[in-house]
């Protein structure tokens, strides 16, 4: 029989856009199996078949997407993290799978701002005009109420979180938010949230972005959402920069509710002065990004370490709630039954008891039926 390839070593690479990873396997023996993320081994884009492959067998696994998920460093890098498992077999788990937790740290550059489960990138060059520093830019999502900065990441489906997009205090740039989009992370399924005016699609998922009064941040609430064959979801926004002095952040926040003025505004687009723009004219526009993990309302996990396949199960402290596991529930219930069925059976046997004793002493009795003869009255002829 053929011998199984069970992965021994990893070996990683941190790329620009991916971590490479590089398997070897026990003897150096062939692999022939599958590789693909923690949670994604169904019909994902991410999984990966590999047969009779010789080692060291290499797979990609991208930054922004197939649950890898980002985080701060308190050095002010940021480093991507995810748990890949390696199975020996094309159809079947086995426990000859093996898992393994993959980490890639990265250090901010002049044009790449990083925040807790956030990228910054730029999408065009900033203006040789601009006497200033760009702007640093920043996305978090927090869970609960956001004064207390708890960033969002395990979350259950209707938890409140807010989303804020905002940019070094200063005083010469303001920003505004627009195309806002949620990601499924595997390429099958996106949702537009917010348009490229800076108004929400459909208010019942996201509503409309609330400004500070320097306009360096905007936030909005909503409630978690995900799609329903994943747990992983990635939030993605565009953010403009503009020139507060002179009127030039005059339409930061966006009037949606006018429709006047989103036509007026649609019709002179081109004339909106104020906007920081690119070398070929085009506003400059900082694409900002996130993830988070969403669960269904039932599941329950631990909120401080997504990574840990245990989950665990809550229990209510409250003093006058009894638990049982379903193994005692069960043997509690057959017991009570046996119980009850012998109760019948000598209930039973008990009035059987009671009838042959009753039918003995009928039995038992006798009354005389012979002739009578009273011989105050006899006479004999």
């Amino acid at each position: 029989s053929a011998t199984v390839a069970i992965a021994s070593t990893v070996q990683i690479e941190c790329a620009s856009e991916s971590i490479i990873v590089h398997i070897s396997t026990e003897h150096n023996t062939d692999f022939h199996g599958l590789v693909y993320p923690r949670g994604l081994s169904k019909n994902s884009s991410c999984l990966q078949e590999y047969r009779s492959q010789p080692v060291p067998i290499t797979y990609n696994l991208p930054l922004r997407s197939c649950n890898t998920m980002p985080t701060e460093l308190e050095n002010g890098g940021i480093e991507y993290f995810n748990t890949i498992v390696v199975q020996p077999h094309l159809k079947l788990v086995t426990n000859q799978g093996r898992g393994f937790h993959v980490r890639c740290r990265y250090q901010t550059r002049d044009k790449v701002v990083t925040n807790d489960q956030t990228q910054v990138s730029m999408m065009q060059s900033l203006p040789l005009q601009a006497t200033a520093p760009m702007p640093g830019c920043t996305m978090k999502i927090f869970s609960g109420d956001p004064t207390q900065h708890h960033v969002a990441e395990n979350v259950k489906i209707g938890d409140p979180l807010t989303l804020v997009i905002s940019i070094d205090k200063q005083e010469m740039f303001g920003l505004k938010i627009s195309d806002c989009l949620v990601r499924d992370g595997l390429g099958w399924g996106e949702q537009r949230l917010i348009n490229d005016e800076g108004c929400p699609i459909d208010g019942e998922i996201m509503g409309q972005f609330v400004y500070n009064e320097d306009k360096t941040e905007a936030r909005v609430n909503f409630q978690a959402h995900k799609f329903p064959y994943t747990a992983s979801v990635y939030y993605q926004c565009n953010v403009r920069l503009c020139v507060k002095q002179g009127g030039g952040c005059s339409n930061t926040p966006p009037l949606c509710n006018s429709i006047i003025r989103r036509r007026r505004d649609t019709a002179n687009a081109h004339e909106v002065k104020g906007e920081v723009e690119d070398l070929d004219g085009t506003p400059a526009t900082i694409e900002v990004y996130s993830g988070l993990y969403v669960n269904e309302a039932s599941d329950v996990g631990s909120k401080s370490d997504f990574s840990n396949d245990v989950f665990r199960e809550r229990a209510l402290d409250d003093p006058n709630t009894i638990c049982i596991s379903q193994r005692s529930f069960a043997i509690g219930i057959a017991a009570a039954g046996l119980i009850l069925m012998l109760a019948v059976v000598a209930a039973i046997l008990i009035l059987l008891a009671k009838r042959r004793h009753k039918s003995l002493s009928t039995t038992g009795s006798s009354i005389y039926s012979g002739p009578y003869t009273n011989t105050a009255y006899s006479h004999s002829s």
